[in-house]
């Protein structure tokens, strides 16, 4: 690849985000001065209901602010490019929100000064926890506030929304007031909004230079892809990872093609090359744009597509529901949502450390994971308060999708149950975590999961029907007519009296076993058993005798108990005993 020429503008992504209705759109385009093709709800859909449904980018140049120029380094920029993403804040576009979210360096999270936290609101502060540093409560909409009572609500809203965010990583973050249209909507052009210079010196303060690499192979969200008479077809979007310049081959990976890059401009302005960060048009031919209104461009052959995945997972506070193995999760990954079944985990650990509740974070379980571990099934994610707050063991989750996914390795992994009401105040983001394994092959749960060792614990329990010699006893209750006893030929038993023994056969046809005691059998064990036999005797009929056991309360009978494990994945089915 030619060397990037150095860009003289620095493009910085701001997320805007909010509830429906809190004046995003409104507030980028007060912002904005150069529209990208994608943003201002173009979508007719969008027209429509008056709701951004696609992510609408737009962007504006200041000039680079001090405090960059004296970090800046090797690289000489003389404009800051502020470049929005507004995000849809209708609750069903979430996924869309997710997309949005992992190319975002700072957010922008919209208030409606009048009505505060929303359950949207909340929802979209937990997205920008998972995916950015930094953020700016926007209160919008101080024009409906009446003149005289005004700065008393925007104080009392300030302090309500800084008590809010008191437990999150955007603790003491700046607030600032704006009214980004006012009289609304349909009021006249001509109304200036009020507070916007204010924010854009906040931005320009808060900026950073975002952490940038061009290495690695090359990955972009698509967001928009047209079509222009005699030139191709453009695809528009951010570069998630790497660089891509003039000439260059990618794929897109949905529809398994590659074709050549004739050219690429950034905000209409053609250049050589462009780095992880950029929002890039990128013109190829020969390709419908029908095809593609959204997904992901990267370099050939680097992006795997999955059947089913092992993620770390860590639950998300604020979703009141039981996360239980075997139910079905919206997933997003990358920048799909689809449904997958999933399944909880642990690793067996030596000693106690196993139920130590120690909070692990999902990038501590990225760096922790191996096919060589034995793990424990768990029928629900495990929650435990740990003295001092809380604390959840290390978990991980098998992921099986409904489709296959196209995603980058390493990925943000998101489960919500999306379904549920959107005007309900539940939040509906379930868990979080990184996708650690994923498993290309159709026939993954041959090939690939036998290698995942994990177990379930399993308890049967008989009781000794009679003794045949000091060695020997006959056990009833434990196994059904119908069971395979050859896979329980070997395994250990212990009687309610002490004794161990092993499982020598079946006895007859109706699942009873043979088990050999080498030790021999205790003096007071024959005695237990040869009275309840007595017992039973009195009893007549040999077919009555298990009633006049459960009848008489001083007959104690002998219990057997069988504990083994079962990897779930193993195609052989094995018992296994420690």
């Amino acid at each position: 690849m030619a060397d990037p020429s150095p860009p003289k503008t620095l493009n910085f992504n701001v997320g805007v985000l909010g509830h429906v209705d809190s004046g995003k759109t409104s507030l980028a385009r007060a912002l904005s001065s150069t529209a990208s093709t994608a943003a201002f709800d173009k979508n007719p859909q969008s027209k429509e209901r008056g709701i951004t449904l696609d992510l609408g980018f737009s962007a504006f140049t200041v000039p680079l602010p001090e405090h960059l120029k004296e970090s800046s380094g090797e690289r000489q920029y003389d404009s800051l490019q502020f470049t929005l993403v507004d995000c849809p804040g209708h609750a069903s576009l979430i996924r869309t929100i997710i997309g949005g979210a992992q190319i975002i360096d700072m957010m922008m999270l919209v208030v409606d000064v009048v009505k505060g936290m929303q359950t949207q609101t909340a929802e979209c502060l937990l997205i920008g926890q998972l995916t950015c540093s930094r953020m700016i409560v926007i209160l919008n909409k101080t024009d409906l506030l009446p003149n005289d009572k005004r700065q008393a609500a925007i104080d009392k809203m300030t302090k309500r929304m800084h008590k809010t965010l008191e437990n999150t990583r955007f603790k003491g973050c700046p607030i600032i007031a704006v009214a980004a249209k006012p009289g609304g909507p349909e009021a006249p052009e001509t109304n200036e909004p009020q507070g916007i210079t204010e924010l854009i010196d906040l931005l320009k303060a808060q900026a950073f230079f975002p952490r940038r690499n061009p290495s690695g192979s090359f990955l972009m969200a698509v967001d928009h892809c047209f079509s222009i008479r005699g030139q191709g077809t453009v695809i528009t979007g951010t570069i998630l990872q790497g660089s891509l310049s003039v000439n260059d081959t990618v794929e897109i990976p949905a529809l398994k093609v590659t074709r050549k890059v004739k050219s690429v401009q950034m905000f209409r302005k053609p250049v050589p090359s462009a780095m992880q960060g950029d929002r890039v048009g990128v013109c190829v031919t020969q390709f419908d744009p029908k095809l593609l209104e959204r997904g992901v461009v990267c370099t050939p052959g680097s992006l795997q597509t999955l059947y089913a995945a092992v993620i770390s997972v860590q639950k998300i506070e604020y979703y009141r529901g039981a996360l239980t193995s075997r139910a079905k999760f919206h997933i997003t990954v990358g920048h799909e949502t689809v449904m997958a079944r999933i399944s909880f985990f642990n690793r067996v650990l030596l000693g106690n450390e196993n139920g130590d509740c120690n909070p692990t974070s999902p990038e501590q379980n990225a760096k922790s994971f191996s096919f060589d571990w034995e793990f424990h099934h768990l029928d629900e994610y495990l929650t435990c308060q740990a003295e001092g707050g809380r604390g959840e063991p290390q978990q991980w989750a098998l992921l099986e999708f409904e489709r296959p996914v196209t995603c980058p390795p390493l990925c943000l992994v998101i489960g919500s149950r999306l379904d549920s009401d959107i005007h309900g105040n539940a939040c509906r983001l379930a868990f979080h975590g990184k996708l650690l394994e994923g498993f290309e092959d159709k026939n993954y749960t041959e090939t690939a999961l036998p290698r995942l060792k994990i177990s379930k614990d399993k308890q049967k329990e008989g009781a000794v029907e009679r003794v045949t010699d000091d060695y020997t006893v006959i056990g009833r209750n434990l196994f059904k007519k119908e069971t395979n006893l050859q896979l329980f030929v070997g395994l250990k038993v212990t009687l309610s009296t002490g004794e161990t023994g092993s499982i020598e056969g079946g006895f007859g046809q109706s699942g009873k076993i043979k088990i050999r005691i080498p030790e021999g059998l205790k003096e007071e064990t024959k005695q237990l058993l040869s009275s309840s036999s007595k017992k039973k005797g009195k009893g007549g009929a040999k077919n009555e005798s298990s009633k006049s056991e459960e009848t008489k309360p001083d007959a104690q009978p002998v219990t057997i108990h069988l504990n083994f494990k079962r990897y779930i994945y193993d195609p052989q089915k094995k018992m296994v005993q420690s």
